[in-house]
């Protein structure tokens, strides 16, 4: 006879102990119920994912690469790819410099690992990607959180301010372009005070590019990483204009980095998804990566605008939003007493529509994004991202 009283406790460690869900893991189970409409998870859109290329890359490798399923080297063929990628970012780097990852995910997760000692201080904007929070959780940091307006942008100051009060973070974790949750970039000014202060105080960038290829302007800025080649750590991925099953992601690092990333690496998966690159690098052979970019940006281009013209037909009066040039995401921001996690639980009741609530992004438990939401315009199309975003105008509506 067995009992939960006996049942001895899990052996954890005290950060396993105080995980929880993240709002995207919950958010999963609801948008896969019948009729919800989804503005909640950043997700690319699957029709446009080039199943045909990809599947004769795919057959290609499997017909003329007879060791494509067993363990290998990454591929410097891929990584070649990659620097002719990168200089149409603005970025000048070497296949040497150029480190094969499983999405940009694990490229975050390896490079905080190697940068960051554990009860050190790191410097993140207070409205964050959710995902690189989690990667910090084992290590017990002092988190110092710097605003990031939806309008006027990172507080440059306040970075300086921390810096100047003898603050010494492993690192700063920012987004240069399409934002994630706040859908913003920033200007060039402001790229390049940052680089000159991290140079000037010997603080490393992570700089997360995970959207920078999806840009719908004329006008596309150089990444911090064109700005700063040593103390600029850049993670790309090819999971936002490919597909995000493939898992192959990169970072750019200074040369003598990469065989500790690779030995960090060989630790976590042991380079196991060679396969995959294999096939990302007989698409790219194709040469249909271009035509393909195209694409996804006028499509992309067009749900944005489907979005933003929903936005000033069905928000609420004081409400102020957002307008992207690049990446998956508007941040809608609610006159102040709002509470969208609370409004979440109706909005799926009454109207079965789903978004992400601002809190889900704040740094440790802040409350300053209580009011906000962040909408993803990338996975409907313009019919029903108007009849999603029509749908909430209402919830909020009787929120009175």
């Amino acid at each position: 006879m067995s009992s939960s009283m006996n049942t001895p406790e899990l052996p954890l460690a005290s950060w396993a102990r105080r995980i929880a869900p993240s709002a995207m893991q919950d958010m999963l189970q609801n948008i896969t119920k019948p009729g919800v409409f989804s503005l909640a998870l950043g997700l690319p859109a699957a029709e446009l994912f080039p199943t045909e290329g990809m599947g004769q890359a795919a057959a290609r490798v499997l017909a003329e690469q007879g060791g494509a399923l067993q363990y290998s080297a990454t591929l410097q063929p891929l990584r070649e790819h990659v620097v002719r990628m990168m200089e149409k970012r603005g970025v000048k780097c070497t296949p040497q410099q150029v480190f094969l990852t499983t999405g940009a995910q694990q490229g975050m997760n390896l490079l905080v690992r190697l940068m960051l000692e554990a009860g050190q201080s790191v410097m993140l904007e207070d409205r964050v990607y959710s995902g690189f929070q989690q990667v910090l959780e084992p290590y017990q940091v002092k988190r110092l959180a710097v605003r990031r307006d939806a309008s006027t942008g990172l507080d440059l100051d306040a970075v300086e301010s921390v810096l100047k009060s003898g603050e010494r973070p492993a690192f700063l974790y920012t987004m240069s372009d399409g934002h994630n949750p706040l859908g913003t970039s920033m200007a060039m000014e402001a790229r390049e005070r940052l680089v000159k202060l991290a140079r000037d105080y010997r603080m490393p960038i992570i700089e997360d590019d995970a959207y920078g290829f999806l840009q719908y302007e004329d006008t596309v800025l150089p990444p911090l990483r064109a700005l700063e080649d040593r103390g600029v750590f850049y993670v790309g991925s090819f999971s936002k204009i490919l597909a995000p099953a493939l898992r192959v992601g990169w970072v750019v690092v200074p040369e003598q980095m990469v065989f500790r990333l690779a030995t960090v690496k060989e630790s976590s998966d042991i380079d196991t998804a060679t396969f995959t690159q294999r096939i990302v690098l007989s698409f790219l052979d194709s040469g249909k990566l271009e035509e393909h970019l195209t694409r996804l940006r006028q499509e992309y281009r067009t749900r944005r605008d489907a979005l933003l013209k929903a936005l000033e037909t069905h928000m609420p009066k004081g409400a102020t939003w957002t307008k992207p040039t690049s990446g998956m995401f508007v941040w809608v921001e609610l006159p102040e007493g709002a509470d969208t996690t609370a409004l979440l639980a109706r909005a799926l009741e009454t109207e079965k529509v789903a978004y992400l609530p601002g809190q889900a992004f704040s740094v440790a438990g802040g409350r300053s994004a209580a009011h906000c939401m962040r909408l993803n315009f990338s996975n409907c199309e313009p019919a029903k991202i108007e009849e999603a975003v029509a749908r909430l105008g209402r919830v909020l509506a009787a929120r009175g």
